[in-house]
């Protein structure tokens, strides 16, 4: 019967495992919920800005921005966003992965990366895969503000501005529902405005009070929006992808313990069938 007694004690291990994967998948369901509305709020504003510097970055404005302008590239800059915990599947990895590769075209092309890096995990990473990280921060992923975001990214900013950097893209992961994450990178500056038919022409401002208080005011929002909605959109997905990794762990113990309790109940079976063959074949011997 000590295989039982082992059997027993194991299941009871993977049962109190159970429990906590139970417990934070309703705790990641929670957080879920307030992520998804703290995104959906910022969405709009976010959109709408990209809308508006697309119109401006298509203008044939008095005054040009220094973060508008096209330069030859010889160095970038990528503003890439992590959890600061695990626990939620491959949501890192497959950010990361994506990010190496994008690199990686960069390097090939003897052309130099500095790395902004908001979140523990690829702080991490990189700390051990290699790579010239310039600026990090954490501790943003639940409830951000633009204030914890705004030191890091200023680094990237201005090196842009002094010309160390000729381009700066921003990596992270896009929520598409519960099920679905979507790891992503694209151009913050030189402001690269989506494709529309509505840009397909020049516009003409009349500015007030004048273009450059205007639109260096408009862009430093139009930055603030899109690294803001870029970590509340990652934090969305970590909630998401951490509810579906316990969900799947407290399912797998499920299992587990269903065919724990079958060998222990073929070994109790056994070993009581064996008991009734020893007394019967000691009573025969009587």
């Amino acid at each position: 019967m000590a295989g039982t007694k082992e059997l027993r004690k194991q299941i009871g291990s993977i049962q109190n495992t159970q429990k906590i994967t139970s417990a934070m998948e309703m705790v990641a369901a929670s957080k879920m919920r307030k992520a998804q509305e703290r995104m959906s709020k910022g969405r709009p504003y976010s959109d709408r800005i990209r809308s508006v510097i697309g119109h401006v970055a298509n203008a044939s404005a008095e005054f040009r921005h220094s973060l508008m302008i096209e330069r030859e590239v010889k160095r970038v800059g990528y503003i890439v966003v992590t959890t600061d915990k695990g626990l939620c599947g491959g949501l890192n990895i497959n950010l990361l992965k994506a990010v190496v590769h994008d690199i990686k075209n960069f390097v090939d092309g003897n052309i130099e990366v500095d790395l902004c890096l908001l979140g523990n995990k690829g702080s991490q990473f990189f700390r051990s895969y290699g790579g010239n990280v310039v600026a990090a921060g954490s501790h943003a992923s639940e409830d951000p503000a633009i204030s914890d975001l705004i030191g890091s990214i200023k680094v990237m900013l201005d090196a842009f501005q002094e010309g160390k950097l000729d381009k700066i893209y921003l990596a992270n992961n896009i929520f598409i529902n519960t099920m679905t994450q979507e790891p992503t990178i694209r151009q913050l500056v030189p402001l690269d405005p989506d494709e529309d038919g509505e840009l397909k022409h020049r516009w003409d401002y009349i500015y007030e009070p004048d273009a450059r208080q205007l639109i260096e005011g408009l862009i430093t929002r139009f930055i603030e929006a899109q690294v803001y909605q870029a970590v509340v959109e990652n934090g969305a997905c970590e909630q998401a992808a951490k509810m579906i990794a316990m969900k799947s762990a407290s399912d797998n113990a499920g299992e587990m313990i269903d065919e724990l309790q079958l060998i222990m109940n073929n070994e109790r079976q056994s070993a009581i069938t064996q008991e009734l063959s020893e007394i019967i074949g000691g009573a025969a011997a009587v």
